[in-house]
C-alpha cells in the first residue's frame, strides 16, 4: 500500500494507517506532536490521539506537560531539537530527520558567532527556526508569536539588540517596537514568495475579505494585512474577525485548522507566483510535506529518525529556550 502522498490514501487505507500508528504510540507511550502547517491528516491524528496541533510555541510546551515518554515531532528539524533541549530525557523522534527550514540553512552557527562578536555589546535575540547550536550562542530565543513583546521588553530596558535569522519578521518587529536592531538577512522560502499584487486582484475579487498575513512575508504583503501574526495568531483571528472570506498569507497547513474552527466560512491562499490571482505555487513548504503517514509509522517502528543533541549545546541552548517560556508564562494570565 502507497503512503509516501497522504493526499491519495482512500478513507480505508487512511482509517488502518491510523489505526496502526494509533496502537504503536500506546505501546511506545509516544505522543504525536503536529505543527499546523503538517499535511491535515497528520493534525487529524494528533488531535485524536491526545496530541497536540500547535505553532513552535505550543509544540515547546506541550513537550514538558506530557507524560509520554516519547515524542514524535512532525515539522521540521529545528522544532525536533527545540523538544529535545527542554526535554533531554525523553526519546525525540521524527518522521524524517531530513526536513530542514531555510531559515536553518542560512545562519550557519560559526558565521552567526563572528557576526555576534563583532557586535558583542547586543543582546542576541534568535527566531525559534535556528539550529541548536545557533541557539547556544542566543541571550533570547522567540517564536513569531511572541517576537514583538520580547523585543519591545529588551527596548524599554535600553538594550540594542542582534535578530536572526528572518529579515522580514525582523523588519517588522523593528517597525512595532522601535528598537535599535541589526537584522540577519535570512528568509522563509515559503513567505517571502507572496505578492502584494496577487493579493490586492484577490481582494477586488472578494472586497469583503480579511487578509491574515505572517510577518515573515515582505512588508508590501504585510501593508495590505487586517492582522499580522504567528499561525496561531492568525487562527484566532479567522474565528473571531466577522468576515466570511479571508485571504491568508502563510503556508496552507494552517487552512485545515481555519476550517475545521470555522467551517462556514471561505478561506483563501494568497497567491505566490503566477499572473495575477492564479497561484503555480501555493505557499506549500516541502519540506513539512516530508512528513507524512508512512514515515511517522517508520520511525516509530525503527526508532532511527531520532533527534540527538550534543550535551554542551543543550547546556547553552536551555537557557534562552527557558527564558521565552518563562516570559510566556507572565504574559499569560
Amino acid at each position: 500500500m502507497e503512503l509516501h502522498s497522504p493526499a491519495i490514501l482512500s478513507q480505508e487505507q487512511k482509517a488502518e494507517c491510523f489505526n496502526r500508528i494509533k496502537s504503536l504510540l500506546k505501546e511506545k507511550n509516544a505522543a504525536l506532536v503536529a505543527h499546523f502547517y503538517v499535511h491535515s491528516n497528520i493534525q487529524q491524528l494528533a488531535d485524536e490521539t491526545g496530541g497536540i496541533v500547535g505553532d513552535s510555541l505550543d509544540m515547546a510546551y506541550f513537550g514538558n506537560k506530557t507524560s509520554a515518554n516519547t515524542l514524535i515531532v512532525t515539522g521540521v528539524r529545528f522544532m525536533g531539537e527545540t523538544a529535545k533541549i527542554l526535554n533531554p530525557e525523553k526519546q525525540i523522534l521524527m518522521p524524517t530527520l531530513a526536513a530542514e527550514c531555510s531559515l536553518d540553512f542560512c545562519c550557519p552557527a560559526p558565521e552567526f558567532a563572528k557576526f555576534c562578536k563583532e557586535n558583542s555589546e547586543r543582546k542576541v535575540v534568535v527566531y525559534a527556526n535556528t539550529s541548536a547550536a545557533v541557539k547556544a550562542l542566543a541571550d533570547w530565543v522567540v517564536t513569531s508569536s511572541i517576537a514583538v513583546d520580547v523585543v519591545r521588553h529588551l527596548h524599554e530596558q535600553g538594550e540594542k539588540i542582534i535578530w536572526a535569522t528572518d529579515r522580514y519578521l525582523g523588519s517588522y518587529i523593528q517597525q512595532q517596537t522601535g528598537a535599535d536592531m541589526l537584522l540577519w538577512q535570512g528568509s522563509c522560502v515559503v513567505h517571502e514568495k507572496f505578492k502584494a499584487k496577487g493579493i490586492l486582484q484577490l481582494k477586488n475579487l472578494y472586497p469583503d475579505a480579511a487578509v491574515l498575513v505572517h510577518p515573515e512575508s515582505p512588508p508590501a504583503v504585510i501593508e495590505l494585512a487586517d492582522v499580522v501574526g504567528s499561525t496561531s495568531q492568525l487562527l484566532a483571528a479567522s474565528q473571531k474577525l466577522a468576515n466570511d472570506t479571508f485571504i491568508v498569507a502563510t503556508e496552507t497547513g494552517i487552512l485545515y485548522k481555519m476550517q475545521q474552527k470555522s467551517p462556514h466560512k471561505n478561506f483563501i491562499t494568497a497567491p505566490t507566483s503566477g499572473t495575477g490571482a492564479t497561484c503555480k505555487s501555493c505557499a506549500n513548504c516541502p519540506w513539512m510535506a516530508m512528513n507524512t503517514l508512512a514515515s511517522i509509522e517508520g520511525c516509530l517502528l525503527t526508532g532511527k529518525e531520532e533527534v540527538l543533541v550534543p550535551p554542551k549545546i543543550i547546556k547553552k541552548a536551555i537557557i534562552p529556550l527557558q527564558r521565552m517560556m518563562e516570559f510566556r508564562s507572565k504574559m499569560t494570565p
